[in-house]
């Protein structure tokens, strides 16, 4: 809980242990086997954090975070958890948090949107899994696209526009250099693939402004967003694909913050493993750098997991 403009996470014997603000974005995990309490600590540093300020993204494999929304019950364990831990003495109270539930199947929740062309020929040719040669005519394609001002919405537009650019290699080739069928052939096969796990429905309009996100309510509580993973988790190349995206966009929006009192966001993935079991590398190699990099902008990623390793 948060007292004392720290995040009380535990107790020591006497001592109180605490996660100060403004260490928050150094990232973090929470690890341990089913059943010792992972999901409600993730929940109580996402309230906690909600509580200082901070805005708060949970991506929720399970289903079992919605509850955030309402105020809790005050049933025999959480009394009993109360006093265990000398809560009440601290002014523990049960609340509900302000939540907005997303979901990019649009089943669970909003949905959640980009363009291709938001999305750009390099982050799309890593999620493709593109060779060289194919990134740089995928490279290519959007640079026609610019020259022609035809905006790619969706993979409908972006598999019009290689069979366009297909139809057209020999035009094409004077100006932008010689265009395979092949590797047109190959990237149209690794859309496909990923319209499989649900692209179709990623991309499209309105496009996600992450900005939305970097908000609080009118207590000063930081917005929780929860993003339904119960379908996503079992497609990991969607999953990871929304993920870098996110990522990608934050960093790009956030100035660099240097030491900030506190976060301007923090990510948790419950069940991390499941996402970096089955990820292609190539894509995992970009995620893990932008962990590295997204911390001077302020913002705290905590993996959950019961697979540290």
């Amino acid at each position: 809980m948060f007292i004392e403009n720290k995040i009380l996470i535990g107790r020591s014997g006497e001592e109180k242990v605490f996660i100060y603000p403004q260490m928050a974005n150094r990232h973090g995990m929470i690890a341990g086997a089913t059943g010792t309490g992972k999901t409600i600590t993730l929940k109580v540093l996402a309230e906690s954090f909600s509580d200082c300020g901070v805005p708060v993204f949970l991506a929720d494999v399970k289903g079992d975070l919605a509850g955030m929304c309402l105020e809790g019950e005050n049933s025999e364990n959480i009394r009993s958890s109360v006093e265990k831990l000398g809560l009440s003495e601290l002014g523990f109270s049960l609340k509900k948090y302000p939540v907005n539930f997303f979901d990019i199947y649009g089943e669970k929740g909003m949905p959640l949107r980009t363009t291709v062309s938001e999305m750009g020929p390099l982050l799309l040719s890593r999620i493709l899994d593109l060779n060289d040669t194919q990134t740089d005519i995928l490279t290519v394609i959007f640079k026609i696209a610019d020259d022609q001002e035809l905006l790619l919405i969706d993979t409908k537009d972006l598999k019009a526009m290689l069979q366009y650019v297909g139809d057209n290699a020999k035009e094409f080739s004077l100006t932008y250099g010689n265009i395979s069928r092949q590797s047109l052939g190959a990237i149209i096969r690794a859309i496909i693939a990923l319209e499989a796990e649900g692209a179709e429905l990623f991309f499209g309009e309105p496009a996600l402004d992450i900005r939305d996100w970097l908000s609080t309510d009118n207590t000063g509580r930081g917005r929780i967003q929860i993003l339904d993973c119960q379908k996503l988790i079992g497609r990991p190349a969607m999953y990871a694909t929304f993920l870098l995206y996110m990522m990608s966009e934050l960093f790009e929006t956030l100035p660099e913050t240097g030491d900030a009192e506190k976060p301007k966001m923090v990510f948790f993935f419950d069940e991390a493993h499941m996402l970096f079991n089955t990820a292609p590398r190539v894509l995992l190699e970009k995620v893990e750098q932008m962990v590295k990099l997204i911390r001077s902008k302020g913002v705290g990623i905590y993996f959950v997991t019961q697979s540290p390793k």
